[in-house]
């Protein structure tokens, strides 16, 4: 895939490995919409990369924020790569001396780690089935991150292991 010229989305695209992954993809050539809860971060992110960068606000739990976003980073073009790097995290174990773990952390993170993902996997496809393939034969890519904590066997990685 050609990332030169490409329309890229990234989730949860303004801090940590969502952030690290728009510069690369921004310095590769990538026009980068950064979509993100945090629009303080967002925008700071966006300002400093300059040209071909954009911020949209995007709560991936929401799948109508989720399509309005995918719609924005195609703009006039088409969407060729969507990264999933919205995620956050809870650790707590799932039973000890302050009882079982929590219910609401817990369905928290799943609708963000999880449905998040699922969220921008819908509609990005969506949105790359009537791309034109390019040169190599590609119509877009989705990357799917995750987290290795499931196979780590970490103290308090109820939520990642499920």
């Amino acid at each position: 895939m050609l990332i030169e010229g490409a329309r890229a989305l990234i989730c949860g695209g303004a801090s940590g490995l969502g952030a690290a992954t728009t510069r690369r993809l921004h310095a590769a050539g990538a026009l980068v919409t950064v979509a993100d809860v945090n629009t303080e971060a967002g925008e700071a992110l966006v300002a400093e990369l300059g040209e071909r960068a954009a911020f949209s606000r995007c709560d991936v739990t929401d799948p109508a924020q989720v399509d309005h976003t995918v719609v924005a980073a195609r703009g006039d073009g088409v969407l060729r790569i969507a990264v999933t790097c919205a995620g956050i995290g809870w650790a707590e174990k799932t039973a000890g001396r302050r009882g079982p773990h929590s219910v609401e952390p817990f369905h928290k993170v799943v609708q963000v780690n999880l449905l998040g993902s699922f969220h921008l996997l819908r509609a990005a496809g969506a949105a790359m089935l009537g791309n034109q393939p390019d040169d190599g034969g590609e119509s877009g890519v989705i990357v799917m991150t995750a987290s290795i904590a499931a196979f780590d066997g970490q103290i308090g990685q109820l939520v990642n292991a499920a």
